[in-house]
Protein backbone atom coordinates (compact mmCIF):
# COMPACT_ATOMS: atom_id res chain seq x y z
CA UNK A 1 0.00 0.00 0.00
CA UNK A 2 1.49 3.22 -0.91
CA UNK A 3 1.56 5.88 1.53
CA UNK A 4 -0.97 8.22 -0.29
CA UNK A 5 -3.36 5.37 -0.26
CA UNK A 6 -2.45 4.75 3.35
CA UNK A 7 -2.93 8.19 4.03
CA UNK A 8 -6.49 8.61 2.32
CA UNK A 9 -7.93 5.28 4.58
CA UNK A 10 -6.55 6.84 7.65
CA UNK A 11 -9.27 9.97 6.51
CA UNK A 12 -11.88 7.33 5.78
CA UNK A 13 -11.10 5.58 9.64
CA UNK A 14 -11.53 8.88 11.13
CA UNK A 15 -14.75 9.97 9.39
CA UNK A 16 -16.70 6.99 10.58
CA UNK A 17 -14.71 7.18 13.92
CA UNK A 18 -15.96 10.59 14.28
CA UNK A 19 -19.33 9.65 13.01
CA UNK A 20 -19.92 7.16 15.70
CA UNK A 21 -18.56 8.77 18.49
CA UNK A 22 -20.59 12.00 17.63
CA UNK A 23 -23.73 9.92 16.80
CA UNK A 24 -23.76 11.56 13.47
CA UNK A 25 -23.89 9.39 10.90
CA UNK A 26 -22.49 10.04 7.48
CA UNK A 27 -24.25 9.17 3.76
CA UNK A 28 -21.22 7.65 2.18
CA UNK A 29 -17.46 8.19 2.51
CA UNK A 30 -16.21 10.74 -0.20
CA UNK A 31 -15.35 8.23 -3.04
CA UNK A 32 -11.63 8.35 -3.11
CA UNK A 33 -11.58 7.43 0.58
CA UNK A 34 -13.84 4.51 0.07
CA UNK A 35 -11.68 1.10 0.59
CA UNK A 36 -11.43 -1.04 -2.85
CA UNK A 37 -10.66 -4.37 -1.14
CA UNK A 38 -10.81 -6.79 1.96
CA UNK A 39 -7.26 -5.50 3.22
CA UNK A 40 -8.32 -2.06 2.74
CA UNK A 41 -11.34 -2.72 4.47
CA UNK A 42 -9.48 -4.36 7.29
CA UNK A 43 -7.19 -1.38 7.57
CA UNK A 44 -9.49 0.83 8.55
CA UNK A 45 -11.74 -1.25 10.76
CA UNK A 46 -8.22 -1.93 12.08
CA UNK A 47 -7.93 1.48 12.76
CA UNK A 48 -10.77 2.13 14.41
CA UNK A 49 -11.67 -1.00 16.48
CA UNK A 50 -8.28 0.16 18.46
CA UNK A 51 -9.53 3.73 19.07
CA UNK A 52 -12.49 2.16 20.99
CA UNK A 53 -9.87 0.10 23.00
CA UNK A 54 -8.35 -3.07 24.07
CA UNK A 55 -9.72 -5.68 21.33
CA UNK A 56 -11.89 -8.32 23.34
CA UNK A 57 -12.37 -10.18 20.37
CA UNK A 58 -13.22 -11.46 16.85
CA UNK A 59 -16.06 -11.57 14.44
CA UNK A 60 -15.57 -13.78 11.89
CA UNK A 61 -17.72 -15.16 8.85
CA UNK A 62 -17.99 -16.74 5.74
CA UNK A 63 -20.99 -15.82 3.24
CA UNK A 64 -20.90 -19.47 2.34
CA UNK A 65 -19.66 -22.77 2.91
CA UNK A 66 -16.68 -22.18 -0.02
CA UNK A 67 -16.22 -18.53 0.51
CA UNK A 68 -12.71 -17.30 2.43
CA UNK A 69 -13.71 -16.15 5.86
CA UNK A 70 -13.44 -12.35 6.44
CA UNK A 71 -13.00 -11.07 10.12
CA UNK A 72 -12.99 -7.90 12.37
CA UNK A 73 -11.90 -6.93 15.47
CA UNK A 74 -14.30 -6.04 18.89
CA UNK A 75 -13.84 -3.55 21.44
CA UNK A 76 -14.09 -5.37 24.65
CA UNK A 77 -15.99 -2.19 25.86
CA UNK A 78 -18.68 -3.40 24.01
CA UNK A 79 -19.40 -6.56 25.59
CA UNK A 80 -21.93 -6.99 28.19
CA UNK A 81 -23.44 -10.18 29.70
CA UNK A 82 -27.22 -11.54 28.91
CA UNK A 83 -30.00 -9.37 30.05
CA UNK A 84 -28.21 -6.39 29.43
CA UNK A 85 -30.18 -2.86 28.78
CA UNK A 86 -28.49 -1.18 25.70
CA UNK A 87 -29.43 2.57 26.47
CA UNK A 88 -28.05 6.02 25.03
CA UNK A 89 -27.68 7.47 21.50
CA UNK A 90 -25.14 4.79 20.36
CA UNK A 91 -27.43 2.31 19.60
CA UNK A 92 -29.58 3.94 16.97
CA UNK A 93 -29.19 1.49 14.44
CA UNK A 94 -30.61 -2.03 16.61
CA UNK A 95 -30.26 -4.35 14.37
CA UNK A 96 -29.73 -8.11 15.52
CA UNK A 97 -28.15 -11.56 15.03
CA UNK A 98 -27.99 -14.64 16.72
CA UNK A 99 -25.07 -16.27 16.81
CA UNK A 100 -22.70 -18.94 18.49
CA UNK A 101 -19.61 -17.64 20.33
CA UNK A 102 -16.43 -19.34 21.95
CA UNK A 103 -14.38 -17.70 24.66
CA UNK A 104 -10.54 -18.41 24.42
CA UNK A 105 -9.13 -20.35 27.45
CA UNK A 106 -5.37 -20.47 25.98
CA UNK A 107 -3.33 -18.50 23.91
CA UNK A 108 -2.56 -19.15 20.17
CA UNK A 109 0.52 -17.43 19.20
CA UNK A 110 1.68 -17.16 15.82
CA UNK A 111 3.85 -20.38 14.87
CA UNK A 112 5.23 -21.27 11.55
CA UNK A 113 3.56 -24.62 11.84
CA UNK A 114 -0.16 -24.50 11.36
CA UNK A 115 -2.83 -25.30 14.36
CA UNK A 116 -4.87 -27.90 13.78
CA UNK A 117 -8.32 -27.94 14.25
CA UNK A 118 -7.99 -30.15 17.55
CA UNK A 119 -5.65 -27.73 18.75
CA UNK A 120 -7.69 -24.47 18.44
CA UNK A 121 -10.54 -27.03 19.99
CA UNK A 122 -8.99 -27.76 23.00
CA UNK A 123 -7.86 -23.96 23.79
CA UNK A 124 -11.43 -23.57 23.81
CA UNK A 125 -12.50 -22.68 27.52
CA UNK A 126 -16.42 -22.72 26.82
CA UNK A 127 -19.29 -21.94 24.22
CA UNK A 128 -22.32 -19.29 24.25
CA UNK A 129 -25.23 -18.12 22.60
CA UNK A 130 -24.74 -14.64 22.04
CA UNK A 131 -26.58 -11.71 19.99
CA UNK A 132 -24.36 -9.24 17.61
CA UNK A 133 -26.22 -5.50 17.94
CA UNK A 134 -25.27 -4.02 14.52
CA UNK A 135 -24.51 -0.16 14.86
CA UNK A 136 -22.80 2.10 12.32
CA UNK A 137 -21.65 5.33 11.18
CA UNK A 138 -23.35 5.00 7.70
CA UNK A 139 -26.67 6.21 8.07
CA UNK A 140 -27.90 2.96 5.51
CA UNK A 141 -25.45 0.71 5.78
CA UNK A 142 -26.74 -1.55 2.98
CA UNK A 143 -27.01 1.36 0.86
CA UNK A 144 -23.40 1.58 0.22
CA UNK A 145 -20.15 -0.24 -1.58
CA UNK A 146 -19.76 -3.53 0.46
CA UNK A 147 -16.17 -2.63 1.82
CA UNK A 148 -17.23 0.67 2.90
CA UNK A 149 -19.99 -1.29 5.27
CA UNK A 150 -17.65 -3.78 5.94
CA UNK A 151 -14.93 -1.15 7.09
CA UNK A 152 -17.11 0.05 9.54
CA UNK A 153 -15.93 -2.45 11.78
CA UNK A 154 -18.82 -4.53 10.28
CA UNK A 155 -21.25 -2.73 11.59
CA UNK A 156 -20.42 -4.34 14.76
CA UNK A 157 -21.99 -2.43 17.99
CA UNK A 158 -22.09 -5.05 20.55
CA UNK A 159 -21.63 -8.29 21.83
CA UNK A 160 -24.67 -9.68 24.21
CA UNK A 161 -22.91 -13.08 25.86
CA UNK A 162 -25.28 -15.83 27.16
CA UNK A 163 -24.26 -18.33 30.08
CA UNK A 164 -21.66 -21.26 28.96
CA UNK A 165 -23.35 -24.30 27.05
CA UNK A 166 -22.25 -27.50 28.88
CA UNK A 167 -21.52 -30.31 27.07
CA UNK A 168 -20.92 -28.10 23.74
CA UNK A 169 -18.43 -30.46 21.49
CA UNK A 170 -21.58 -32.66 21.44
CA UNK A 171 -23.68 -30.47 19.53
CA UNK A 172 -24.38 -30.83 15.87
CA UNK A 173 -24.34 -27.25 14.59
CA UNK A 174 -25.92 -28.55 11.14
CA UNK A 175 -29.21 -29.61 13.24
CA UNK A 176 -29.31 -26.74 15.50
CA UNK A 177 -32.58 -24.71 15.69
CA UNK A 178 -32.26 -21.23 16.65
CA UNK A 179 -35.35 -18.36 17.44
CA UNK A 180 -35.12 -14.84 17.50
CA UNK A 181 -37.89 -13.25 19.11
CA UNK A 182 -38.75 -9.83 19.46
CA UNK A 183 -41.42 -8.86 22.45
CA UNK A 184 -42.01 -12.33 22.99
CA UNK A 185 -42.54 -12.58 19.21
CA UNK A 186 -40.67 -14.92 16.84
CA UNK A 187 -39.12 -13.25 14.06
CA UNK A 188 -37.00 -15.94 12.84
CA UNK A 189 -36.80 -19.83 13.16
CA UNK A 190 -34.10 -21.50 11.19
CA UNK A 191 -32.03 -24.84 11.27
CA UNK A 192 -28.71 -25.22 10.66
CA UNK A 193 -28.37 -21.74 8.94
CA UNK A 194 -25.18 -20.43 9.80
CA UNK A 195 -23.75 -19.14 6.00
CA UNK A 196 -20.12 -20.70 6.59
CA UNK A 197 -21.43 -24.34 6.90
CA UNK A 198 -19.51 -25.78 9.44
CA UNK A 199 -19.03 -22.71 11.53
CA UNK A 200 -16.25 -24.63 13.69
CA UNK A 201 -13.75 -24.16 10.52
CA UNK A 202 -13.55 -20.88 11.11
CA UNK A 203 -11.54 -21.15 14.31
CA UNK A 204 -8.40 -22.48 13.07
CA UNK A 205 -8.69 -20.24 9.89
CA UNK A 206 -8.16 -17.59 12.75
CA UNK A 207 -5.52 -19.18 14.55
CA UNK A 208 -3.58 -19.57 11.06
CA UNK A 209 -4.27 -17.36 8.24
CA UNK A 210 -5.25 -14.55 10.35
CA UNK A 211 -2.67 -14.55 12.91
CA UNK A 212 -0.81 -12.12 10.79
CA UNK A 213 -3.55 -9.41 11.87
CA UNK A 214 -4.70 -10.58 15.34
CA UNK A 215 -1.00 -10.91 15.92
CA UNK A 216 -2.18 -14.65 17.75
CA UNK A 217 -5.35 -15.27 19.82
CA UNK A 218 -5.24 -14.95 23.33
CA UNK A 219 -7.03 -16.35 26.25
CA UNK A 220 -9.83 -14.53 27.55
CA UNK A 221 -10.95 -13.38 24.36
CA UNK A 222 -13.93 -13.88 22.46
CA UNK A 223 -14.73 -15.50 19.26
CA UNK A 224 -17.97 -15.17 17.28
CA UNK A 225 -18.83 -17.16 14.39
CA UNK A 226 -21.16 -15.43 12.09
CA UNK A 227 -25.23 -15.05 11.95
CA UNK A 228 -27.94 -17.88 12.03
CA UNK A 229 -30.49 -15.36 12.06
CA UNK A 230 -29.67 -12.94 9.04
CA UNK A 231 -30.57 -8.94 10.44
CA UNK A 232 -33.60 -8.49 12.33
CA UNK A 233 -34.28 -4.87 13.45
CA UNK A 234 -35.57 -4.07 16.82
CA UNK A 235 -37.43 -0.89 18.18
CA UNK A 236 -36.56 1.08 21.19
CA UNK A 237 -37.46 -0.10 24.41
CA UNK A 238 -37.97 -3.68 22.63
CA UNK A 239 -36.82 -6.62 24.22
CA UNK A 240 -34.88 -9.58 22.29
CA UNK A 241 -34.05 -13.33 22.43
CA UNK A 242 -31.98 -15.79 21.17
CA UNK A 243 -32.86 -19.48 22.31
CA UNK A 244 -30.69 -22.18 20.46
CA UNK A 245 -32.31 -26.06 20.93
CA UNK A 246 -28.65 -27.11 22.97
CA UNK A 247 -26.76 -24.04 22.94
CA UNK A 248 -28.88 -22.20 25.51
CA UNK A 249 -30.36 -18.64 25.76
CA UNK A 250 -29.76 -14.65 25.12
CA UNK A 251 -31.49 -11.93 26.31
CA UNK A 252 -31.35 -8.11 26.13
CA UNK A 253 -33.15 -4.80 26.05
CA UNK A 254 -32.84 -1.82 24.60
CA UNK A 255 -34.10 1.50 26.32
Amino acid sequence: MTEARTQQLLKAANLLLNARRSHTPIADLPPDLQPRSLEEAAFVHGIMATAFGPIGGWKIGAGSPDDIPFFAPIPRAWMQPSGSLLSGPRFRYRVLEAEIAFLLGKDLPPRATPYTRDEVMDAIASCHPIIENLESGLIDPKAVARFTSLADLQMHGGLIQGPACPKWQSIDFSKETVTLSIDGKVEVERTGSNTSGDLLRLLPYLANEGAARTDGLKAGQWITTGSWTGNTPARPGSQAEATFTHAGRVTLRFA
